[in-house]
């Protein structure tokens, strides 16, 4: 039969909660204490054991209690804590607790389970119980020593309102028999004095240094049997009896693994004051969504974002642009510093031309036909006639000579290549009678040497060797007459025709202008020049033949050639030197279409009228004296170095013309750096073969551009 509820626990669930119940166990516990000490060693009045284990009479130990029912329980499930009991009222002392025999165990395992479930009915609900005053769950008997305190058995009411009970402690509630069967120990059922005991501030972490307690031989009552597998509990070791002396404090939850079959609670997350709660919604049951990145980030720091203003996203904008902006600065400033110098230059600062004063001078030129007179490199001093086609006569050779020496190149001083003499050239010697010019000496198989041929050309004027020449170099008379014509055009004769190698022909013709062009290239041929100034010529057999050109070797002529035939009248192409201002001026001149006779003699009195007016014409003029600045080397970053004239500069011209001076480096590579006084180039006045050359140096040391000037440089 089920035994009726106690007292208790019907007192138990009267009490108010909070502090009631807390006062309520505090006074239970004294009670018990009192009980306790008046008990001694023996058993109760009735004799039932009361639930405490007996000292040996030898030693004073407690001896080992009999075997519990709750000891053939596995210990591998979690014991569970005893519930709180009510307090009595302070009139009463709370009854003891009927103890079973060990051969009643299993006859009043089923009564006591009843009886438990009724409890655990009657337990006040909602509150879990406190676990720390287990600790203090000891009375201290009269004779000094300590006995534990049997700990009610667990009600499901208050397994249902206990967290997780501290594993660890678990390790500590198995006694191992005689028989050498590890089986768990039951624990002392609880009173209400060891609950007050709890809350009076116990330290929980003694509970880690609980004794191991003997098993109960059995309880009476309505608790007569051993607490069931899901009830059983580890035993806790107080380290004071008189625990309730201290202060009552807040119980400290401890967690503790549920039993078997019990559905464990879901346990809370731990929240900490830095971790903020989920957006609610407006009923605050559900997350209000996804917060934005900046308000996820406010509430993991606790702090709001800062209102956003111009002043801060500036700021913002400075403090992401700025490392990337010196990056670039510090890119651009390697990239600058090592970049290739550009080459320096020479620049001219002086004047860029000199005008000499005086009108235009008038040269004493013929009556009839047409004259050209030009410095070569200055300009044309004058011309007269009609600058049209006419015929030349042997004029036409010196293009002849112009174009054997320009595909055969010839030392001045030496023979040259040896040409056979053919027949046609016997031949053609034979044409004197004819009224032409040639050198009748030659002979068939015999060789002349081209440096006498070319004399054979300009001085006796030999028509038969001007052939042999053209057939020589080209194979043909009509292919080397092609190769004339081609060269004129290069040379910008436009009004000038060849149709042979002699000039025989009539239909060879050209100006004066056009033959000063050829004449200004001729004599730059120093072998040309060698041949045409000679007043006359003696070939390989002997025989000295005049120059028709009288102007040399008088006056400074240096040849070049004449030409003449009834149709052409008399031709000179004819050239003079003139040494002025530490130069030596060329001068080039032709005058045709004179017929007067002798023709001949009519154009050379000309010719030299105005050669020699030509020669008196120049003059010369100072323009840059020694030690002047006349210009700088730039080092294409804005840096400039002055160069100054070594020796005084002298422009030769005439009234009237207009000299050009230029600055140029010589052919040379100008230096980035370099000491004072170093030849970085030279002064140019006028052009040609006449032209003042003078050489710069500079004024002081020339230095490579700076660091500032390679960064800041932009080509």
């Amino acid at each position: 039969m089920t035994p009726a509820p106690k007292p208790e626990a019907k007192a138990a669930a009267e009490p108010a909660a909070g502090d009631d119940r807390l006062k309520a166990a505090v006074a239970a516990w004294v009670a018990n204490a009192e009980d306790a000490e008046g008990a001694g060693d023996t058993a109760g009045t009735d004799g039932v054991q009361t639930g405490k284990p007996r000292e040996s009479a030898k030693s004073g130990k407690p001896e080992e209690p009999a075997r519990s029912a709750v000891s053939a329980k596995s210990t591998d499930e979690p014991a569970a804590k005893p519930a709180a009991k009510a307090a009595p009222t302070s009139d009463e002392k709370p009854a003891d607790k009927p103890a079973a025999e060990p051969d009643e165990k299993s006859d009043e395992k089923s009564d006591e389970k009843s009886g438990e479930e009724k409890k655990a009915a009657d337990a006040p609900a909602g509150k879990p119980a406190d676990r720390p005053t287990a600790a203090f769950g000891v009375a201290k008997p009269k004779n000094g020593a300590a006995k534990p305190a049997e700990a009610p058995a667990k009600k499901p009411a208050d397994q249902a309102a206990d967290k997780p009970a501290d594993r660890p402690t678990a390790a500590f509630g198995v006694v191992k028999p005689k028989n050498g069967t590890a089986k768990p120990a039951e624990a002392p059922a609880k009173k209400p004095a060891d609950q007050a005991a709890d809350k009076s501030g116990g330290d929980q972490p003694t509970a880690l240094l609980k004794a191991p307690a003997a098993p109960a031989a059995g309880k009476a009552g309505s608790k007569g049997t051993a607490d069931s597998d899901s009830e059983r509990t580890s035993q806790f070791v107080p380290l004071k009896s008189d625990a309730a002396a201290a202060p009552a404090k807040p119980a400290i939850p401890i967690s503790v693994t549920p039993p078997t079959g019990v559905p464990k609670a879901p346990a809370e997350a731990e929240r900490t004051k830095q971790t903020p709660l989920p957006p609610q919604s407006a009923a605050g049951a559900e997350p209000a969504g996804p917060a934005a990145p900046l308000d996820l980030l406010a509430q993991l720091t606790n702090t709001p974002p800062p209102p956003e203003t111009p002043v801060r996203t500036a700021v913002r904008r400075v403090k992401i642009w700025t490392p990337l902006v010196a990056l670039l600065l510090i890119v651009f400033c390697v990239v600058q510093a090592f970049r290739p110098l550009p080459d320096p230059t020479l620049k001219l600062t002086a004047s860029k031309s000199y005008a000499f004063d005086g009108a235009k001078p008038s040269l004493p030129w013929p009556t009839e036909g047409q004259g050209y007179v030009e410095v070569s490199g200055l300009g044309t001093i004058g011309s007269f006639g009609e600058q049209k086609p006419v015929p030349i006569g042997s004029v036409a050779k010196t293009m002849t000579a112009y174009m054997v020496l320009k595909n055969h190149p010839l030392k001045q001083g030496e023979n040259g290549p040896m040409i056979d003499i053919d027949a046609k050239a016997v031949s053609d010697a034979g044409k004197e009678s004819e009224g032409e010019s040639v050198l009748n000496t030659v002979k068939p198989g015999q060789k002349i040497s081209l440096r006498d041929a070319l004399s054979a050309v300009m001085i006796p004027s030999a028509n038969n060797i001007a052939r042999l020449l053209a057939r020589w170099d080209s194979q043909s008379e009509e292919a080397f007459i092609k190769k004339m014509n081609v060269t004129a055009k290069e040379l910008g004769m436009k009004n000038t025709t060849y149709t042979d190698a002699s000039g025989l022909m009539e239909t060879t013709v050209s100006t004066a202008e056009d033959q000063v062009k050829l004449g200004k290239k001729a004599m730059e041929i120093p072998a040309l020049v060698a041949i045409t100034k000679l007043p006359s010529w003696k070939d390989p057999s002997g025989t000295t033949h005049r120059n028709y050109n009288t102007l040399v070797p008088f006056d400074g002529a240096i040849g070049i050639k004449t030409g003449s035939t009834t149709k052409a009248g008399g031709n000179l192409l004819f050239a003079g030197q003139k040494e002025i201002g530490g130069t030596t001026q060329l001068i080039v001149a032709a005058v045709l279409g004179q017929h007067k006779a002798p023709i001949i003699d009519t154009v050379n009195a000309v010719s030299k009228k105005v050669l020699i007016a030509a020669q008196g014409e120049l003059r010369d003029h100072k323009v840059v004296k020694k030690g002047d600045v006349v210009g700088r080397v730039d080092d294409g970053l804005g840096g400039t170095t002055p160069v100054v004239a070594t020796k005084d500069v002298t422009a030769v011209g005439w009234s009237g013309l207009t000299v050009n001076i230029t600055l140029n480096d010589a052919g040379r590579k100008l230096p980035h750096s370099a000491k004072a006084g170093t030849e970085v180039g030279q002064l140019t006045v006028g052009s040609g073969p006449g032209q003042v050359r003078v050489p710069v140096t500079l004024k002081k040391d020339l230095a490579e551009p700076s660091f500032g000037s390679k960064l800041t440089r932009l080509g």
